[in-house]
């Protein structure tokens, strides 16, 4: 018999603080298994809607469905506590008790979860620690732990459990290469067999490993589909050209200029039009920054 398909269903989320800013505006979306990149600038609504979605903060209207599991789909926003047993969760900042060592934490993360039975307990802890790359540094406090070292002990926690549901909120901070691509591979692995939202806005995160995508500006849904399928839309409207520094705001205000970038040393521009806007552009084959800068800048394909 053919696996029941997992996915969440987010249908017209509203959030506005009390400050007036409006963090979502009706978001929908529809995630499927896998890895699924929200990508967006800071300040988006990404983190809004990832605590969202986590049962940690309620929106101002709209509905969160969580299917594909044994009870059918599950109302996340009414059935808080059901939902936080499938869920694994990495915030972009989260705490940690002083003196208490990564396994003493790990141990007691886990009895939160569930895992009961201590044998068993010590079994999980002990294969997560060599997962994320802490095993040898398990009796170590907390509080003395480096930024990436940190970062690989909340992807420990919200692997306990094997949730159903992974969130990461722009996991890849504080990580060296060699450790961005160790969480990569897990992530991909991950990724085979449950839901798993990827929140950032580092493009390459989001080119590497995700099939699926959407891009959130200002609390709404500018694009939502196939990276692939959004880069292909692209094709033959990129032109760029070198410039000189003084230059940018001048062709910022005649072409629609999606991106800038110095390549040794000298400003490069990127230009959305459907024909070389002058002789001295050349084509290039987009990518999905092009794709991204284009549109946060509220510019489509020509």
């Amino acid at each position: 018999m053919a696996e029941q398909p997992i996915e969440l269903r987010i249908q017209n989320l509203t959030k506005t603080y009390k400050n007036g800013v409006k963090a979502l505006d009706g978001v929908s979306l529809v995630i499927p298994r896998g890895l699924y990149g929200l990508l967006g600038p800071n300040g988006a609504g990404k983190s809004t809607l990832m605590r969202t979605i986590a049962t940690l903060q309620e929106p101002d209207s709209g509905t969160i469905r969580f299917g594909g599991i044994d009870s059918g789909f599950l109302d996340v926003l009414a059935q808080k506590e059901e939902v936080r047993k499938l869920l694994g969760y990495l915030p972009q900042d989260f705490g940690v008790y002083p003196r208490v060592s990564a396994e003493e934490m790990l141990d007691h993360l886990a009895l939160l979860k569930g895992i009961t039975h201590g044998k068993e307990r010590r079994e999980v802890v002990h294969a997560m620690l060599h997962r994320v790359n802490l095993w040898d540094h398990r009796r170590k406090a907390l509080t003395g732990f480096s930024g990436g070292m940190r970062q690989r002990f909340g992807i420990a926690q919200a692997l306990l459990a094997d949730p159903r549901l992974l969130i990461v909120d722009e996991p890849t901070a504080g990580l060296d290469p060699g450790e961005r691509n160790r969480f990569y591979n897990l992530l991909a692995e991950i990724g085979e067999n449950v839901v798993v939202i990827l929140s950032t806005h580092i493009v390459q995160d989001v080119m590497e490993l995700c099939r699926n995508m959407a891009i959130i500006h200002q609390g709404r849904v500018l694009f939502a589909g196939a990276p692939d399928l959004a880069v292909a839309s692209l094709a033959g409207q990129v032109w760029a050209r070198s410039v000189a520094r003084d230059q940018v705001d001048e062709y910022k205000s005649r072409m629609a200029v999606i991106s800038h970038r110095l390549v040794a040393g000298q400003p490069r521009i990127h230009v959305l039009a459907s024909a070389a806007p002058e002789p001295d552009f050349t084509p290039v084959a987009p990518d999905l920054e092009d794709v991204f800068f284009a549109n946060i800048a509220g510019l489509g394909a020509k």
